[in-house]
């Protein structure tokens, strides 16, 4: 299988899968994925770095938040992007996130709550989060009528693609994402950005698919950045060397 051969580097932009016909790109949190709505006047767009790096035409079949930092799957030809389209609406697409949230929830269990599409688009459709508990931990921070507050490490598995899923979700459950300035708890986010952790702490951390040339499996896995990773220093949590599948009933 050709490699695809990068005109510069961007150490920004870490390539964690390449060949001629698609690539996995560890995204950065704060980088957009394309122009929007949302986008401010001096935003670059991670489809157009992309684009600089290959030399080539580059189409993402799949987006990430802004705030959102981890894995991405990007093809270099229309066709390929079509193939690879049609996985994630099979829903034969594997994505696990990280997540670290306020409170404790159980061992595992699944968020089963319809959501709209965001702005503009009020109609609601259903929505499956899975998830698991990595960790625990607490910080000497006073919270709700308790002398410590409570945190944590969640891996998050999407069943749908609905917009801001995890984030909605996770506020949904009163486990609120740490870091989310829209959907999130000021006062949690205010206890870790005393401690220097200001980004949204949500990790597109493992992506599986099928190649569709040759149906290898291919699993992609980014690491995670220093502030995530200050994150879990606070607690002592450290991560499995390899994402371990799980199964929810």
């Amino acid at each position: 299988m050709a490699e695809v051969t990068l005109r510069a580097v961007d150490e920004s932009l870490p390539v964690l899968f390449a060949d001629d016909m698609l690539a996995v790109i560890a995204k950065p949190a704060g980088l957009m994925a394309h122009a929007s709505p949302m986008a401010r006047e001096e935003d670059d767009f991670l489809v157009d770095r992309l684009r600089e790096r290959f030399a080539r035409e580059a189409v993402l079949v799949h987006r990430l938040d802004r705030a959102t930092s981890g894995c991405v799957l990007v093809a270099f030809d229309r066709g390929t992007a079509a193939a690879l389209g049609a996985q994630f609406m099979a829903r034969e697409v594997e994505k696990t996130y990280l997540a670290v949230c306020r409170g404790w929830p159980g061992e595992q269990g699944v968020i089963d709550h319809p959501l709209d599409g965001g702005p503009g688009k009020p109609i609601k459709k259903p929505a499956l989060t899975a998830w698991r508990r990595l960790a625990i931990g607490e910080l000497p921070e006073p919270s709700a009528g308790f002398p410590t507050s409570r945190y944590a490490l969640l891996e998050c598995r999407p069943q749908t693609g609905r917009w801001r899923q995890i984030r909605r979700h996770l506020k949904h459950a009163f486990h609120h994402l740490i870091g989310d300035t829209s959907h999130g708890d000021g006062h949690h986010n205010r206890i870790f950005r005393a401690r220097g952790v200001t980004r949204m702490l949500l990790h597109a951390h493992t992506l599986a698919f099928t190649h569709p040339r040759d149906g290898r499996r291919v699993v992609a896995q980014a690491p995670l950045d220093a502030q995530f990773e200050r994150a879990l220093g606070l607690f002592g949590w450290a991560l499995p060397p390899v994402a371990t599948a799980f199964t929810v009933s």
